[in-house]
């Protein structure tokens, strides 16, 4: 089958897929993420093939939606990618990059690395923050019922992974516990060029947003 095709595939099961899922883990997240990634891409010697498989199903069935499981997401793009006759190879790589995206697997000692999970990494980052990263905060911050701002509730700046996991803190404290460090966690010479400014807006953000509260 020819690679358009299976990206073509990809895009309708993860739409489809994804439907009735919340605001910031959309099929509209993924498209950002999809773009960017191809983006980054450009600039960079790689398996474009791969890297847009992993973009489009790299939250297909995130671990927080599915009582903590880590495995199902890789698991649920196995299954799609054996449905559509994709190489075996492929699909280990598109699993190593789903297993190790996310930013509380930064917290376990890194055993992959390939340039293709870089970029999609970066992609993905990168729709965290900024003006899309704060909508993002705050729509799962409500769905989860958290309150968006309490002076007397610290940001944890020395999380385990579990207390990552559990984290139950106002959404302001996301932004010190997570957005505000991505900008220099990123991979790639384009990521990092392109995370400045969005990190620069939600600077201003938080300026603004405390310059409200007194």
């Amino acid at each position: 089958m020819e690679h358009a095709v299976i990206i073509e595939k990809a895009q309708n099961f993860v739409r489809k897929t994804l439907e009735n899922a919340e605001g910031g883990h959309d099929w509209w997240h993924i498209h950002r993420v999809w773009i960017n990634a191809r983006r980054i891409a450009e600039t960079e010697q790689s398996d474009l093939f791969i890297v847009e498989l992993a973009a489009l199903l790299h939250d297909i069935a995130d671990s927080k939606f599915h009582n903590g499981d880590e495995e199902i997401g890789p698991a649920t793009a196995e299954t799609f990618l054996k449905s559509i006759n994709v190489n075996d190879d492929i699909i280990t790589h598109v699993q190593q990059i789903i297993r190790h995206i996310s930013f509380k697997a930064g917290f376990d000692k890194i055993t992959f690395h390939s340039k293709e999970l870089e970029i999609v990494q970066d992609a993905d980052r990168l729709d965290a923050i900024g003006a899309i990263g704060i909508a993002r905060a705050f729509s799962y911050g409500g769905f989860k019922g958290r309150e968006i701002y309490n002076p007397e509730i610290s940001p944890n700046l020395n999380m385990s992974k579990e207390e990552y996991k559990n984290a139950a803190e106002p959404s302001i404290n996301h932004f010190y516990e997570k957005l505000l460090l991505l900008k220099d966690k990123m991979n790639t010479a384009t990521g990092k060029q392109m995370a400045e400014q969005r990190h620069r807006f939600m600077e201003e953000f938080l300026k603004q947003f405390y310059s409200e509260c007194k």
